[in-house]
């Protein structure tokens, strides 16, 4: 079990995590080790995500959501599996921590008298600059 959150927890089997070659540079070590972790997290298919905090992650994900519903997280930033490892699965737990939070609704508001006098005034001044920028000759 890894804990998310007090109301939610992911069972050990709904990750798949993969061992990978990690990109950049680093030497032997890169070339030889398997260090960089992929883990895949089934959104669609997970039996301890609610329906509002499983909406909201497929929203989070963006690019990293598969057509399947596949989250896919890859961590490489450290030489060790363990670490990796240990960082995805942090990754996961804290997209799930921000999508379990009901974001507050948005409440229609009117922009204040004087809002829309200061906004008014700018576009006269702004106008008023580029009259005289074109070069008119005046009669005084």
């Amino acid at each position: 079990m890894i804990p998310v959150t007090r109301s939610i927890s992911l069972q050990d089997d709904e990750i798949q995590l993969s061992f990978i070659r990690a990109s950049g540079p680093g030497g032997q070590n890169v070339n030889k080790v398997s260090t960089a972790v992929q883990l895949r997290f089934d959104v669609a298919g997970s039996p301890s995500l609610p329906e509002e905090v499983r909406l909201r992650l497929k929203a989070l994900a963006g690019q990293r959501l598969t057509n399947d519903g596949v989250l896919v997280i890859t961590a490489q930033a450290y030489r060790s599996q363990e670490r990796n490892k240990a960082e995805a699965i942090e990754r996961l737990c804290e997209l799930i921590r921000e999508a379990s939070h009901k974001p507050k609704p948005r409440r229609a508001t009117k922009p204040t008298k004087g809002s829309q006098q200061r906004r008014m005034d700018s576009k006269v001044k702004r106008g008023n600059v580029k009259s005289l920028r074109q070069g008119k000759p005046s009669f005084d």
